[in-house]
C-alpha cells in the first residue's frame, strides 16, 4: 500500500518509520527550508543533506516523483520538496496522511486519496479527512477519531522530566538562525546555543540539547527554535519519541481499519 505523508518532521517521521516497518511504501513531502527542531529523528533533514537515516531506516531526497518511485524500489523513503503535494496526482496514493502539524488544514481534502488521515488539530473526520489522530499528550494521545476533531492546540508543550514550556527555546528576534551548539550536547541554564540577528538564544534549563533548528532558517521572534531535555540522556536524541510512536500507532490503525472497511 502506497502512503503519501505531508510533512517530514519528527512526528511525521515516526509515522513513516512505523508504516515502513509494517511493509507500507512511504513517500514524504516537505518545504525547501524545513523548520524541524528534532532533526536527528526527522527525515526532513534529507532535504538539506540529500540523505537522512532515522534509527535503521534511510530517506533520500527525490527531485521528481519518478525518482521517488525508483527509491521505493530500493527500500528507502523518498522525500520530495513539494509543499503543495502536487506529486499526489502522479503517485495516486492509497492513503494520504497530513502530518504537517500546522494546527490547521493547509489544503488537504477528503478526496485526495481513498484514505485520508489528519494528524492533530485542524481536521474534522468526515469533512476534510476520514480519520483524525490525537497528538495532545495525555490519556487520549494516539487515539483515532472517525468522527469529530482532535483536542484544540493549547500552545503548552507536554511535560518531560518535570518541565513543560521551560524546555522549549524560542527565537529571541526576527532574522536568520545560526546555531553554536549541536543536538546531543549537554547544556546548562544560561548557555548560548545559537544566535538570531546577533541576539543570543540561551538555554533556560539544564539538560541535553534534544532539538535545534538548522542554520539558515529564517525565524520570527518567539518561534520555537530548540528543545532541551532535562532527563539528560543523550541517547534519546537518536530515538523516535514515545509521542511520535503513539501517534504513528494511531495512523497505522486508522489506515488499516479504513482499508478493511472499504473492501
Amino acid at each position: 500500500m502506497l502512503t503519501l505523508i505531508r510533512g517530514a518532521g519528527d512526528i511525521a517521521s515516526g509515522i513513516a518509520l512505523r508504516l515502513h516497518r509494517a511493509g507500507f511504501d512511504v513517500v514524504m513531502t516537505e518545504i525547501e527550508r524545513p523548520t524541524t527542531i528534532r532533526r536527528t529523528v526527522a527525515f526532513s533533514d534529507a532535504v538539506l543533506s540529500g540523505r537522512q537515516t532515522v534509527e535503521d531506516v534511510t530517506a533520500l531526497r527525490a527531485e521528481t516523483w519518478e525518482e521517488a518511485c525508483l527509491y521505493l524500489e530500493q527500500g528507502v523513503i523518498p522525500v520530495l520538496v513539494d509543499p503543495d503535494c502536487a506529486c499526489r496526482a502522479q503517485l495516486r496514493p492509497d492513503a494520504l496522511v497530513d502530518a504537517i502539524l500546522a494546527k490547521r488544514n493547509l489544503g488537504t481534502h477528503i478526496d485526495d486519496a481513498p484514505i485520508v488521515v489528519g494528524v492533530g488539530p485542524g481536521f474534522t473526520a468526515g469533512t476534510d479527512c476520514h480519520a483524525v489522530v490525537e497528538t495532545m499528550r495525555g490519556h487520549t494521545l494516539g487515539r483515532v477519531y472517525y468522527e469529530g476533531s482532535a483536542l484544540p492546540n493549547t500552545n503548552v508543550p507536554g511535560l518531560i522530566g518535570g518541565f513543560a514550556g521551560e524546555r522549549v527555546l524560542r527565537a529571541p528576534a526576527d532574522g536568520v538562525f545560526r546555531g553554536t551548539r549541536a543536538i546531543g550536547d549537554r547544556v546548562e541554564a544560561g548557555d548560548t546555543v545559537g544566535f538570531v540577528a546577533n541576539v543570543p538564544m540561551c538555554a533556560t534549563i539544564s539538560g541535553v540539547l534534544r532539538g535545534l533548528l538548522a542554520d539558515g532558517v529564517r525565524v520570527k521572534r518567539g518561534m520555537k527554535s530548540g528543545d532541551v531535555d532535562p532527563r539528560g540522556e543523550a541517547d534519546y536524541c537518536a530515538l523516535v519519541s514515545d509521542k511520535a510512536l503513539s501517534v504513528a500507532g494511531g495512523v497505522l490503525e486508522a489506515v488499516l481499519h479504513l482499508d478493511a472497511a472499504r473492501k
